[in-house]
């Protein structure tokens, strides 16, 4: 069975950083694109960025400059944040799938819970 778990949101305050991790088990992921989507309750799902196995990385222009996606080994992702804003606050979600540039929600097909990132103003 497969699960993705995420970690590291939290409550920090606006221009600062946090790193989100991704623990995914049950199968080895090698040939697959990691995704990170978040949402808030006004709003649905959003994509935020993606990188595939090829190392070929994809950016939400909201995020872009700030963010960075990378991966550690086969079934480990992180999405590096920095200069976060109020805006930022979201639930945020890794997903796992297998089109590269894959920006919407319906080509992932392996999800985490999420992990809850607060910026404060």
């Amino acid at each position: 069975q497969v699960q993705l778990v995420e970690s590291g949101g939290g409550l920090v305050q606006a221009g600062g950083s946090l790193r989100l991790s991704c623990a995914a088990s049950g199968r080895t992921f090698s040939r697959y694109v990691w995704g990170w989507f978040r949402q808030t309750p006004e709003k649905e799902r959003e994509f935020v960025a993606a990188l595939s196995w090829n190392w070929n990385t994809y950016y939400a222009d909201s995020v872009k400059g700030r963010f960075t996606i990378s991966r550690d080994g086969a079934n480990n992702a992180y999405l590096h944040m920095n200069s976060l804003k109020p805006e930022d606050t979201a639930l945020y979600y890794c997903a796992i799938g297998d089109m590269e540039g894959a920006t919407t929600q319906a080509s992932y097909t392996y999800w985490g819970q999420g992990t809850q990132v607060t910026v404060s103003s």
